[in-house]
C-alpha cells in the first residue's frame, strides 16, 4: 500500500516568494494557495526577505498571514510600530488581542493607542475579560440584523456588513433594544422568498454564553452544540461578539493542556519561554507537600523492617507492587476527572463508577497477580536456589498483594477525586501530585502487610 504523502505546497509558495516576479505576477500566483501554507512559507524565510515581502503584499494580506502564525511576536519586531498598528487594524479582533497579549506591557500599549478607534475599542474590550473567562476569547467579526426587516433588507444587509466581517454563516438577529433575539443559517436567507417573514428563518432558542462565564464551566456546551459559531452576550444580552468553531478547537485544546499540567502538580503549562525561577515557583509547592508525605511513607516502610531481616528477598519485588498500584490508581484518576466534567453527573452514576473501577482493578489484578505467582516463583526457584514451596509461597503473596493493592489503588483513584470535587476544589489539581504518594502508601502496607500475616505468622517462613 503506498503511503499518503502531504502536499508541500509550503516549499512551492516559498519558491514563488524568492523567484524575483514582478509585484502582480507573484500576488496572483500566490492567491492561489491557502494562507496557513502561505504563513508555512514565512516562517522558513530569512527577516530580510520577509522585510523585502511586506510592501509587496500589502498590509491587508500579511494581516490574513499573521493571523496563522503561532509566534508572530518575532515577525512583528521586523515593522515599525505605525505599520504594526496599521497590521493589526486590519485582524479579526481574537487574532489581534493573540498578537497583543504576547508583546510586553509597554509594546501592547504604544501599538493600542495607534490604533484606528473601531479596533481600538474591540481590542480594549477583549483585553478587559481575564483569560478564563470566555470574553477573552471573542472576536468581533459578525453579521447582526434586526429582526423587523424584509428577507431583501437583511439580505442587503448581509451583503453590506459582510466587506467588513467575513464570518456569515450564522447571521445574528437583534430586537429594536439590541437584545440578542435569536439567529439565522446563511442557506436559509438565501433560499427564502422575499413574500416570507424574517420571522420565520429565526432560530429564535439558538444557544448563547455570557461574556464573564469561566471557560471550563461551559467548554462542554460550546462542544455540544458544534455550531460554526456561538455569540457572546453580556448581562443585558446585548452580542459584543462570538466565538468561532475554531476558536472552540483552541481552547479544548488549551484546557486540556491546563489539565495535563495540573495532573502533574502544576498550576499551569510551561512554555519554553519561561525562566528556571518561574518553572521553579510552580513546581515547587506540590512538590514540598509531597516531600512531607514521601517521609510518612518512608516512616511506614521502615516500620517493617523486621519483615525485611528475615526475608530479604521480599524487598526485590517492592517496586513491582508500588509500580502498578501507581498506574492503577493514575488510570482511575483520568477516567474519574473526565467523568466528574458532566454538570449533570448524578450520586448514583458516581457510585457506578466507583464499582466499575474496583471492578476493573480486581480484573486486572487477578491476570497480573496470576502471572506475578508463577513467574516470580519461578524466577525464584532458578535463579536464587530456593526451594520450590518457599519460591511459590512467597511469589503468592506477591501475586496476592498485587491484585489487593490494584483493587485499592482504583478505589482510591476514584474516591479522591470525588472527595476534591465535593468540597468544591479543582480535582486534577488536588489529586495529581496525591494519588501516587497515596498508592504508594497503600502498596507498602498491603504488601508487606501480607508478607507478615501469610509467610511469617502463618507459613513460619522466617
Amino acid at each position: 500500500m503506498n503511503k499518503v504523502t502531504k502536499p508541500m505546497y509550503s516549499d512551492e509558495v516559498l519558491k514563488i516568494f524568492r523567484s524575483n516576479l514582478p509585484k502582480e505576477e507573484l500576488i496572483e500566483k500566490i492567491s492561489d494557495y491557502h494562507m496557513g501554507d502561505i504563513a508555512d512559507a514565512f516562517e522558513k524565510m530569512t527577516s530580510e526577505e520577509r522585510k523585502s515581502l511586506y510592501p509587496v503584499l500589502g498590509v491587508e494580506m500579511v494581516a490574513e498571514i499573521f493571523s496563522y502564525i503561532e509566534d508572530s511576536e518575532e515577525y512583528i519586531k521586523e515593522i515599525n510600530s505605525d505599520k504594526v498598528a496599521n497590521l493589526i487594524s486590519e485582524m479579526d479582533s481574537d487574532d489581534a488581542v493573540d498578537i497583543l497579549e504576547k508583546l510586553s506591557d509597554t509594546d501592547r500599549k504604544r501599538i493600542v493607542a495607534l490604533l484606528d478607534n473601531d479596533a481600538k475599542q474591540d481590542v480594549s474590550m477583549i483585553l478587559s475579560y481575564e483569560d478564563d473567562e470566555i470574553g477573552s476569547e471573542m472576536t468581533t467579526n459578525y453579521i447582526v440584523v434586526n429582526k423587523n426587516l424584509t428577507i431583501k433588507e437583511a439580505t442587503h444587509q448581509l451583503i453590506t456588513q459582510a466587506g467588513e466581517n467575513d464570518n456569515i454563516n450564522t447571521i445574528y438577529v437583534v430586537d429594536d433594544n439590541d437584545s440578542f433575539y435569536g439567529a439565522i443559517d446563511l442557506k436559509d436567507l438565501i433560499v427564502a422568498r422575499e413574500y416570507q417573514s424574517l420571522d420565520e428563518l429565526i432560530i429564535k432558542s439558538y444557544p448563547y454564553v455570557k461574556a464573564n462565564e469561566k471557560i471550563v464551566d461551559c467548554i462542554e456546551q460550546l462542544k455540544d452544540y458544534a455550531e460554526d459559531s456561538i455569540p457572546v452576550l453580556d448581562d443585558n444580552k446585548h452580542i459584543l461578539g462570538v466565538i468561532t468553531a475554531h476558536d472552540i478547537v483552541e481552547v479544548v485544546d488549551e484546557e486540556l493542556g491546563e489539565d495535563y499540567a495540573k495532573l502533574g502538580g502544576l498550576t499551569a503549562e510551561e512554555d519554553l519561554n519561561e525562566t528556571t525561577l518561574q518553572s521553579t515557583k510552580k513546581r515547587l509547592p506540590w512538590l514540598i507537600i509531597l516531600l512531607f508525605l514521601g517521609m510518612g511513607v518512608s516512616s511506614v516502610v521502615g516500620m517493617f523492617e523486621t519483615v525485611v531481616a528475615v526475608i530479604p528477598i521480599v524487598i526485590c519485588f517492592q517496586s513491582l507492587i508500588l509500580d502498578m498500584a501507581g498506574n492503577v490508581g493514575t488510570q482511575s484518576l483520568a477516567v474519574t476527572i473526565r467523568v466528574l466534567m458532566d454538570e449533570n453527573l448524578k450520586a448514583s452514576d458516581k457510585v457506578k463508577l466507583m464499582f466499575k473501577e474496583v471492578r476493573v482493578g480486581f480484573s486486572n489484578g487477578l491476570l497480573l497477580g496470576t502471572m506475578s505467582f508463577i513467574f516470580v516463583g519461578l524466577y525464584i526457584f532458578l535463579f536464587k536456589g530456593n526451594t520450590f514451596g518457599y519460591s511459590f509461597l512467597v511469589s503468592g503473596c506477591v501475586g496476592f498483594s498485587l491484585l489487593a493493592s490494584m483493587v485499592i489503588s482504583s478505589l482510591v483513584g476514584t474516591l479522591v477525586p470525588m472527595f476534591f470535587s465535593k468540597i468544591k476544589v479543582d480535582p486534577a489539581v488536588a489529586s495529581g501530585p496525591l494519588i501516587t504518594t497515596i498508592n504508594d502508601l497503600v502498596a507498602v502496607v498491603t504488601y508487606y502487610g501480607m508478607v507478615w500475616i501469610f509467610l511469617i505468622d502463618i507459613f513460619k517462613l522466617a
